[in-house]
């Protein structure tokens, strides 16, 4: 095959058209880095390169625009690039430059998200891990970030029954209230015994009929 045809379309994309009447939109970058000219001759090889590599910078172009949005966890990016550009080994390749360039970290990005689960939406561990793992992120990368909120957990779920809950916890006989703001509790991602404690410990503390707990 042969380049018959080599000129600048739009800005530093240029048209390659090949003798078969094939046109190709490349970048000034991979015009450069592939020494492509007018008259030059390539095999099917050759041509499948200078295609890869002028795909791989577009969809790097494209991650490097998704990450001045939000930030990505390395699989969130894949799955991303996967519903533009169809070739897997493509999308890994660009993700994998990514993570080389410091530019995606599922470490920092489990961090961020972890802060933001537990801080500002009072996620129980279970919830908060379980939407962590849905981000790609390793169950032992989890298990570290979420390490360092154990001792805040405790004040999230006493501050989620006194915020949110305190209106159904009225009467500590009323069993069908207290179920129901523990099937709630359960849904934020606290387990059973510490929904049961910090109940108990509301409802001591509100001092609700003289201090009786029937419910329990």
């Amino acid at each position: 095959m042969e380049i018959v045809s080599l000129k600048l379309y739009k800005g530093t994309t240029f048209e390659a058209e090949l003798d078969d009447g094939r046109r190709l939109y490349l970048h000034a970058d991979i015009i450069s880095d592939f020494g492509v000219c007018k008259g030059m001759t390539l095999d099917r090889e050759q041509l499948r390169r200078i295609v890869y590599a002028s795909n791989l910078r577009r969809a790097y172009q494209y991650a490097l625009y998704c990450l001045d949005y939000r930030d990505y966890s390395a699989e969130d990016m894949f799955e991303k690039l996967k519903k533009t550009y169809k070739s897997e080994k493509l999308c890994l390749d660009v993700v994998r430059k990514l993570a080389a360039a410091g530019l995606i970290n599922d470490r920092r990005y489990a961090e961020k998200l972890a802060r933001r689960l537990v801080v500002s939406r009072k996620f129980g561990y279970y919830r908060a891990k379980r939407e962590i793992l849905k981000k790609g992120i390793d169950p032992d990368t989890a298990d570290e970030v979420l390490r360092e909120y154990d001792e805040v957990f405790g004040d999230d779920l006493a501050e989620l029954i006194e915020d949110r809950y305190s209106r159904l916890l009225t009467d500590s006989s009323d069993r069908r209230s207290i179920e129901k703001v523990k099937s709630a509790l359960v849904r934020y991602g606290y387990g059973y015994d510490e929904i049961d404690r910090a109940v108990r410990d509301y409802l001591e503390s509100a001092d609700l009929d003289g201090g009786q707990t029937d419910a329990y």
